[in-house]
């Protein structure tokens, strides 16, 4: 473990300097990896860890999902199985299905779950929330779990860059013995940068919260205000799109990314600066009692419970699409389509 200092709060975290790749391969080396679900993190993680060697098979119904994992080389019958099958096969198998359809298949899962296999997950939902989620492990397994700090493509991404991705790990259940020895080594297969240890339950509220909050709900939420005030007094939708969201995510987003927002603030004009310093405080102000009441609804359950009574709705995905509609269809984000295609990586005339 390194030892870091962050701001006065110490913190062991796990590189690949400390737990190599090749003691990762040895010590999973008579493991079967078996990932449930090839959606969102299922690829990534499956790909990496095929590409570093090691033992993995994938689980999937037939359909969309199944012939994407057969176009990425997954082979019926020898690496590509029902998720029966292998949660049968798996020594260590990995919940990487949606929330809901973990639920949904636990059932199914549960009696291949014998004793010194290794339930693998990348998010706490299930197993947090188990009151709500009927997820609940048979007590002669362990229960892990590595969470990258991003999407499964970005994970997949990175990967074929030379780079990683951060992750979280944690051990709900050592029956074995060899729980972190597993999980640190799952961390380095599948390709993460740093990994910093939390629990089952700081994972699933953290993230929870951040997928609500900043990382989608309220920026969302905070550009759209933004970019009405701007149409609402004479601004076109250009003007209002770039000052709104352009130059946040072209310009500004990669810069203070890399250097720090403090380094943003020192780096911009007088009267940028002026007024940023001026108006940070009130937009915090404003903000916090919200972010309070959010994270309160993710603790106590709702948000679970919201999340899984939504999803189990026959019309649910009729109803998502809609949504996704609308937003999608907003002038702000139609405005973006336009804007996106002024871009000079997309006119030829500047390649």
């Amino acid at each position: 473990m390194a030892e870091l200092n962050f701001g006065g709060v110490i913190e062991n975290v796990m590189t690949s300097k400390e737990f190599s790749l090749e003691k990762a391969r040895e010590v999973l080396k008579n493991e079967t990896i078996a990932v449930l679900g090839y959606g969102v993190q299922g690829p990534g993680q499956a790909c990496n860890l095929r590409d570093n060697g090691f033992n993995v098979i994938v689980g999937q119904r037939e359909g969309k999902t199944y012939d994407k994992a057969v176009s990425d080389g997954w082979v019926p019958g020898e690496t590509l199985f029902s998720i029966e099958e292998a949660a049968e096969k798996g020594t260590i198998v990995c919940m990487l299905l949606s929330d809901a359809a973990q639920i949904a298949v636990w059932p199914s899962v549960k009696p291949y779950l014998t004793a010194g296999k290794a339930l693998y997950f990348s998010h706490g939902f299930g197993i947090n929330w188990s009151d709500r989620t009927g997820i609940v492990p048979p007590a002669d397994i362990d229960v892990i779990m590595v969470a990258p700090k991003g999407s499964g493509t970005s994970l997949r991404t990175m990967f074929l860059e030379g780079r990683g991705l951060n992750s979280s790990y944690a051990i709900y259940q050592d029956a074995t013995g060899r729980a972190m020895e597993r999980v640190l080594a799952f961390g380095i297969g599948i390709g993460s940068g740093y990994m910093f240890e939390t629990t089952f339950e700081r994972e699933a509220v953290s993230d929870l919260t951040g997928e609500r909050g900043s990382l989608m709900g309220a920026i969302q939420g905070l550009l759209l205000a933004q970019y009405e005030v701007l149409r609402e007094n004479g601004h076109t939708p250009s003007e209002a799109f770039n000052e709104t969201v352009e130059e946040l995510t072209q310009s500004l987003m990669p810069l203070f990314a890399k250097n720090g927002m403090d380094w943003m603030y020192a780096n911009c004009s007088t009267t940028a600066q002026r007024g940023a310093l001026d108006w940070m405080t009130p937009f915090h102000d404003a903000i916090k009692p919200v972010m309070y009441q959010l994270y309160d609804s993710v603790k106590t359950g709702k948000e679970a419970q919201r999340s899984i009574d939504s999803n189990s709705q026959p019309d649910y995905r009729e109803k998502l699409n809609e949504e996704l509609k609308a937003l999608r269809e907003s002038e702000m984000w139609r405005t973006a389509v336009v804007v996106r295609q002024l871009r000079p990586e997309n006119d030829a005339t500047q390649k």
